[in-house]
C-alpha cells in the first residue's frame, strides 16, 4: 500500500456483490411538483393529468396563509393566494385538494412554522398576523386562543423586543419571527395542522426552521437545560466559564453564524437551536399530526447551498439520531448554487453531489432539491432521476407549452420505468465520506476539500455514494471496494485501482448507478450537462437563461463503459432507454476475465439509462 493510499484513503477490500437489507414499508415516490405560484391557473389540472406527478406540494396552511389571505395583499409574493379571506381560499383548496386526489395524486400543503408578516399595532390597528389573531381567529375552526397577545408568541431580542425585519416589506408590514419553544405557539402550530387535514390535505412540507438570537424565557430555560444534561458543573466552569448555570443569563443563544466566529459554546447554542426545532417538529406534525391522521405525509424543507456548514443548513449539528428521523421526505434548496453553468471552468450547474449527500444520510428515501432553475428543465429532472431522488422541486413551468411538453415527456418516461425508479437503491463501488464530525468540531475546511475530491471523483465518473462519517459503520462501509476519506494532505482519485467500473466520457456527463427492488438489475444513468450557453450578464457572469428557449443541449456522442460485475452474476442482456424516444434499444456487449462488462453506450441527448438485465440466481 503507498503512503498516498493508507493517508489519503482508507482503503477496505470486499466482495463486490452486494447485500441489500429489508426495511419496513415506507413512502415511495418518483415524480413530484411544487407551485407557489399560478397554481390557479385553468390549465393546472390539465398539466397534472399530462405529467401525472404522484406528489403535488400545493397551497398554504401555516404563517403564510393566516398572516396575508385575508389582507389586499393575497394575491402577491409568496403564496399568490387565487382569493381574499379565510374561508373563501380555504374552501377553494379544500375542493382542489379533492380534484388533486381524484387525479392519484398524493396533496402536501406548504406549512411555514413561525415567519410572521403584520404589525401588533398601527394607524390602521393590527395588521397580517396580528390583525388575524385578534380579530378573525374562529374558535369554531382553531379552538381557543392559547394567550390573549399575540406579542407573547414572538423571538426577544438582547433588549427584550421582538426580533423583527424589513426584506420583504410586503403591504409595508414588518416580520416578526414566533419562537417555536414558546408551548403556546406549538397550540397554534397544532391548530393549523388540524384545520389543514379538515381541509383534505395528506401532509404537509413545513418550513423556516430558524433561530435567531432568540433570549426569551423559553430559550434560556431550554438552552440551560440542555448543557445541564450535557456537562457537569465542572465542565462548564473549566469550558464555558458559566459558574451558576441555574442562575445565569445568556447575553447571546445565536442560531447559524460564521465559521470564522464560532466558538464551542456558540456552536452549542446551533446544535441546542437545531435539536429543539426538529423536537417542536416532531411533537407538532409527527406525533399531534398523526394522531389525527395516521398516516399523514411529514416533510421539511430546508436549505444547503454548496454545503454551507455553521452558517447554513438547518441540520448541520443536528446528531445523527434525529437527522430525518420519521420524516417521509425531504426538500433540500441548493439556492443559486446550482442554476447556471461555466463550461469553461467546468461548473456544470449541478446538484449532484448534494444529491448524493441527502441519499447517504436519509438512507435512500425519496428527497428533492430546489434548484430556482427554470431554464435546464430537462437536466434537473434527470440529475434527480438519476440519483434517486424525486424530480424536480420548484419550477416546473408548466404555462410555458415547451417546458410543459418536456416536463410531462420525461414524468411519463420515468413513469414508464417505473420498476427502475420506485424504491431503488444505490449502486456504488466507491464510498465518500462527508466530514460532518469535523463541522461539528467547527472546522469547515475539510468540507472545501469534500467537495473538490467529490466533483473530481464525478468528472472521473466513479460510482461512489456519500456518507455521512457520524453514520459510518464498518458493516455499511464493507459493502464497498473503496473508501475515501479527506485528509489534510493530497487528494485524488484511485487510478490505480482494477476492480471498480470505468466510462470513457467528457467531464460534461455524469454517471450514476442503482438497483430496482428486485435486485436483477444495474440500471446506469448518464445525465449530459453539455449546452450552447447563455450570453454572460454585463459583469462577465454566467447568465442562468430565460426558461427553456435557452436550455439548447448538445447532443453526448458515443462512449465505451466498462463495468465490473457482481460476484456470479451473468448477463442476460443490456436495454437502453432515452426520453426523446419510445424504442428500447438493445446494445450488445463483451464480458472480459469473467466479470468485466463492456459495450458501446449510444448517443442521446441529455438522459439515458442502460438496464444490465442479471439472470436471476
Amino acid at each position: 500500500m503507498t503512503y498516498w493510499q493508507a493517508i489519503v484513503f482508507g482503503v477496505l477490500f470486499v466482495k463486490s456483490s452486494v447485500v441489500w437489507a429489508s426495511e419496513p414499508p415506507r413512502l415511495e415516490f418518483t415524480r413530484l411538483v411544487a407551485h407557489w405560484a399560478e397554481y390557479n391557473h385553468p390549465a393546472y389540472l390539465n398539466f397534472i393529468e399530462e405529467a401525472q406527478p404522484e406528489i403535488v406540494q400545493h397551497g398554504f396552511y401555516g404563517a403564510h396563509f393566516w398572516s396575508l389571505v385575508h389582507t389586499p395583499h393575497f394575491g402577491g409574493y409568496p403564496a399568490h393566494f387565487p382569493f381574499q379571506g379565510i374561508d373563501e381560499c380555504g374552501e377553494w383548496l379544500q375542493q382542489r385538494n379533492h380534484a388533486l386526489n381524484q387525479r392519484n395524486a398524493k396533496v402536501i400543503g406548504h406549512f411555514n412554522v413561525e415567519f410572521l408578516i403584520g404589525e401588533p399595532d398601527s394607524d390602521q390597528g393590527p395588521r397580517g398576523f396580528f390583525h388575524f389573531y385578534r380579530n378573525l381567529w374562529d374558535e369554531q375552526q382553531l379552538g381557543p386562543k392559547p394567550v390573549a397577545d399575540p406579542v407573547e408568541f414572538l423571538e426577544k431580542g438582547p433588549d427584550g423586543q421582538p426580533v423583527t425585519n424589513n426584506g420583504y416589506n410586503i403591504g409595508g408590514m414588518r416580520e416578526y419571527w414566533a419562537c417555536l419553544r414558546n408551548p403556546a405557539w406549538q397550540s397554534v402550530l397544532k391548530a393549523w395542522v388540524r384545520h389543514g387535514i379538515r381541509r383534505g390535505l395528506d401532509g404537509f412540507i413545513t418550513n423556516y426552521f430558524y433561530r435567531h438570537n432568540c433570549l426569551c424565557e423559553y430559550c434560556q430555560t431550554g438552552f440551560r437545560t440542555y448543557l445541564s444534561e450535557r456537562y457537569s458543573a465542572e465542565e462548564l466552569r473549566q469550558n464555558y466559564q458559566i459558574e451558576d448555570l441555574t442562575s445565569h443569563e445568556f447575553d447571546e443563544i445565536v442560531f447559524w453564524h460564521s465559521p470564522s466566529e464560532s466558538t464551542p459554546l456558540r456552536r452549542e447554542m446551533l446544535r441546542w437551536s437545531q435539536i429543539s426545532n426538529k423536537r417542536v417538529f416532531d411533537k407538532v406534525f409527527i406525533q399531534y399530526g398523526r394522531s389525527l391522521k395516521p398516516n399523514l405525509i411529514a416533510a421539511q424543507w430546508n436549505h444547503l447551498g454548496n454545503f454551507g456548514q455553521i452558517d447554513g443548513d438547518e441540520r448541520c449539528l443536528l446528531p445523527a439520531e434525529m437527522w430525518g428521523r420519521d420524516e417521509d421526505y425531504l426538500w433540500y434548496s441548493t439556492g443559486n448554487a446550482a442554476n447556471f453553468t461555466d463550461l469553461k471552468e467546468r461548473n456544470l450547474g449541478e446538484g449532484t453531489l448534494q444529491a448524493r449527500y441527502i441519499r447517504g444520510a436519509f438512507d435512500d428515501k425519496p428527497y428533492t432539491l430546489g434548484k430556482y432553475e427554470n431554464t435546464r428543465i430537462r437536466v434537473a429532472i434527470s440529475e434527480l432521476a438519476a440519483n434517486g431522488g424525486a424530480p424536480m422541486g420548484f419550477y416546473t413551468r408548466f404555462i410555458d407549452p415547451a417546458a410543459r411538453k418536456e416536463i410531462a415527456t420525461y414524468y411519463q418516461f420515468i413513469r414508464r420505468y417505473e420498476t427502475v425508479y420506485k424504491a431503488n437503491r444505490s449502486y456504488a463501488e466507491v464510498a465518500l465520506l462527508f466530514p460532518r464530525q469535523s463541522a461539528h468540531a467547527g472546522d469547515v475546511s475539510k468540507v472545501t476539500k469534500f467537495r473538490a475530491l467529490g466533483t473530481n471523483l464525478l468528472d472521473h465518473h466513479l460510482l461512489f455514494d456519500v456518507i455521512p462519517d457520524d453514520i459510518a459503520t464498518e458493516k455499511m462501509l464493507n459493502r464497498y471496494c473503496c473508501v475515501l476519506r479527506v485528509s489534510d494532505t493530497q487528494t485524488g482519485i484511485p487510478n490505480d485501482r482494477t476492480d471498480l467500473s470505468r466510462f470513457d466520457a467528457p467531464y460534461t456527463i455524469r454517471v450514476s448507478a442503482s438497483r430496482p427492488q428486485s435486485g436483477n438489475e444495474i440500471t446506469l444513468h448518464f445525465v449530459n450537462y453539455n449546452r450552447e450557453e447563455p450570453a454572460r450578464d454585463g459583469n462577465g457572469r454566467p447568465g442562468t437563461g430565460g426558461g427553456i428557449v435557452d436550455e439548447k443541449p448538445i447532443q453526448a456522442d458515443s462512449f465505451m463503459a466498462n463495468i465490473v460485475l457482481p460476484e456470479k452474476r451473468q448477463v442476460e442482456k443490456i436495454e437502453s432507454a432515452t426520453p426523446e424516444s419510445n424504442d428500447v434499444v438493445e446494445i450488445p456487449f463483451k464480458l472480459e476475465s469473467g466479470h468485466r462488462l463492456r459495450f458501446e453506450v449510444p448517443e442521446f441527448l441529455v438522459y439515458r439509462i442502460a438496464r444490465i438485465r442479471l439472470r436471476a440466481q
